[in-house]
């Protein structure tokens, strides 16, 4: 069960990975050595999934972001297990969901500029059959993240 300190840990560390157990002791008004057991709990618990490092895009020279709305004829377990095998060693891929309604996925992909999407395309349509692909470019990124709420964990 989580606790409203619990809930600021994990913002503060949504926000910032690498602020010292120092810093975020003195945010959330704990010990050092509270605020490390907590993190400890937090990560033994799954709450934590992993710490990562968020690269700057434009300077890791993938500015450009397509998303890929991809349809098929095929729903068996074996289909889909090996379109994940398909586009999981493709670095540019970054997320990819399975959807309902008209589209049955959309990937999102991060180039160095949109005529590198022909490159991406062909590598999934060489190893998995596909019914039809939509790709819709991206003109400006409005909102980005990866944290998440955290009011919802109990």
């Amino acid at each position: 069960m989580l606790d409203d300190r619990d809930r600021k840990i994990l913002d503060f560390l949504q926000a910032d990975a690498g602020i010292s157990v120092t810093d975020l002791a003195e945010r959330v008004a704990l010990s050092v050595s509270a605020c490390s057991r907590r993190i400890q709990r937090l990560e033994e618990s799954g709450h934590i999934a992993r710490r990562i490092v968020v690269l700057n895009r434009e300077k890791m020279g993938v500015p450009t972001t397509v998303y890929a709305l991809i349809k098929t004829a095929h729903h068996s377990d074996e289909w889909i297990e090996k379109f994940r095998k398909s586009i999981s060693d493709i670095p540019e891929i970054v997320e990819a969901h399975r959807l309902t309604g008209n589209h049955d996925y959309i990937l999102k992909i991060v180039l160095p500029r949109v005529e590198h999407y022909d490159v991406i395309y062909k590598k999934i349509v060489r190893r998995v059959e596909l019914f039809d692909v939509a790709a819709s470019i991206s003109m400006e990124e409005l909102k980005s993240g990866i944290t998440i709420p955290v009011s919802y964990a109990e």
